[in-house]
């Protein structure tokens, strides 16, 4: 079963035992990254084992592979040999792992470290991008039966992740550690048990002064308790979410919260990606049974899908795929999830006799448009782009325009409701206004579909203006208790 190993960069011995203490519950092994330490902090780290009480992996790494360490090799060893010096016959009081990289030959110091109980990890960093024929490059490794072998690949994009996961397929039943780099990765770490790594390596968040270990990795409390590692298993059924970049999406904490509650063996995993074939590519690769669909992607996965719906059809955009035994399936949830949640929130049944205008030409712009104009209301359509406008106003035979001069004077004649359905001013992007150039009066009901942060730049001088605001965290709950029914074939279960 893979184990969480959370990385100690601190520059001192003692702060690395102060964050290995305030992580202790999440965490099974440690890894002294003795290259972050002070030089003087460095003669002290024989000791560490016994003091942290817990399994320690010595790790030494050269900037050449993503370390801090600069000394030369000779310095290295020498620290080495210190280390892995004078073992006792307690092995809780040495290191349990020694990192060597696979250009690193030690024969003598390898055997001394075996006798007393150490096992060595026999690593390759590709930081440069991951290794054309990396199959055989982590065969030519496994030097002795005992070994473990370790490579980390940077990855480019998801076809890169695709890679490892058919790697891992190949090296089955060979003790290994496989992660991609790359916050594009974050999938090869939450499912070590499904690539059959050893560990899953973490480094904390919020401690100035402990910088990652390397790029993607998740904090140990965000593994432990929001992607449930050690209660899912190798054989987990996977869901997730595709978009890009994904910075600011809550569907893995509802989901995977309602998994923990139904005690499920299902993780739901972010999987950013810029193109839709390599997503659908992993997907395939690792037995994905359903997703959730954000910006860029809700028009484009369109072209992936073996059946939709009516709904989806016409509003050309979805946001939920499941897993069919003819392909994929979507749905769209987006137009339930808003409807629902704008009628509640007005008090209206409908939107007759309502002039509505709408932000943006997007997917998001699709699912409002096809509700506003089925619950019968009239909208004006603005965007950047005037023809995607154009578009999408003329399915409903709506008003359009771009978010110029003339088309903000437009939204005098559309002023009873504005949604905000684009991306701008979503974290991290805090100071986004598309309207920017309206003011308002005050008589206005303002939504922006944007959740993260719950009141947007547009929304805080809507509400300045004495307008009523609401932001998308309801559109969103409401849409995911739909995408829920849609993955599980029954209502979702809780209040």
């Amino acid at each position: 079963m893979a184990k969480v190993c959370l990385c100690l960069t601190g520059k001192t011995i003692e702060r690395d035992l102060e964050i290995l203490r305030k992580y202790r519950k999440y965490t099974d092994i440690a890894e002294l990254r003795v290259d972050c330490l002070l030089h003087e902090e460095r003669f002290s780290i024989r000791r560490f084992p016994e003091l942290a009480d817990i399994p320690v992996i010595l790790t030494i790494r050269r900037r050449a592979d993503g370390g801090n360490f600069e000394m030369g090799e000779s310095s290295r060893i020498a620290l080495l040999s210190r280390a892995l010096a004078f073992a006792e016959v307690d092995v809780r009081h040495n290191f349990a792992y020694v990192d060597l990289e696979e250009d690193l030959e030690l024969s003598g110091l390898e055997e001394a470290a075996r006798a007393f109980g150490t096992k060595i990890i026999r690593s390759f960093h590709g930081f440069d991008g991951p290794c054309a024929r990396l199959l055989d490059r982590v065969r030519a490794m496994y030097r002795v039966g005992d070994e473990i072998v370790k490579a980390a690949v940077k990855a480019d994009d998801l076809d890169d992740v695709t890679q490892l996961f058919k790697v891992s397929r190949e090296m089955e039943g060979m003790e290994k550690i496989l992660l991609c780099i790359g916050d594009n990765a974050i999938c090869t770490r939450i499912l070590a048990k499904k690539l059959g790594s050893h560990l899953c390596y973490t480094s904390v968040k919020g401690e100035a002064d402990f910088p990652p270990a390397a790029p993607g990795h998740l904090d140990p409390v965000e593994l432990a308790e929001l992607y449930r590692f050690h209660s899912i298993t190798k054989n987990v059924n996977i869901y997730g979410i595709l978009g890009f970049p994904l910075t600011a999406t809550s569907s893995p904490l509802f989901f995977n919260g309602v998994f923990g509650r139904e005690n499920k063996d299902a993780v739901y995993i972010p999987f950013p990606s810029r193109t839709t074939h390599q997503f659908f590519n992993l997907a395939d690769e690792i037995g994905l049974l359903g997703a959730s669909v954000t910006v860029p992607h809700k028009e484009s996965v369109l072209a992936h899908l073996s059946s939709m719906p009516d709904q989806v059809k016409s509003v050309g955009a979805c946001n939920t795929i499941v897993r069919t035994e003819n392909g994929w399936g979507g749905y769209n949830t987006d137009a339930g999830g808003f409807s629902g949640s704008l009628l509640e929130f007005t008090g209206c049944k409908d939107f007759k006799g309502k002039r509505v205008t709408i932000v943006g030409a997007g997917g998001a712009a699709r699912a409002v448009a096809s509700e506003i104009h089925r619950l019968k209301g009239k909208a004006l359509i603005l965007n950047r782009d005037k023809l995607r406008a154009e578009q999408l106003a003329d399915i409903y035979n709506f008003e359009y325009d771009d978010l110029g001069t003339d088309g903000v004077k437009q939204i005098r004649k559309f002023s009873d409701i504005i949604v905000q359905t684009t991306s701008l001013g979503m974290d991290p992007d805090f100071g986004g206004d598309p309207l920017r150039g309206y003011q308002f009066t005050g008589k206005e009901v303002v939504m922006d579909i944007i959740y993260k942060p719950e009141c947007t730049a547009m929304l805080e001088r809507a509400s300045a203006a004495g307008c009523r605001v609401l932001n998308g965290a309801d559109m969103l709950l409401r849409q995911a208790k739909l995408q829920y029914q849609h993955f599980f074939g029954r209502k979702y279960p809780f209040e």
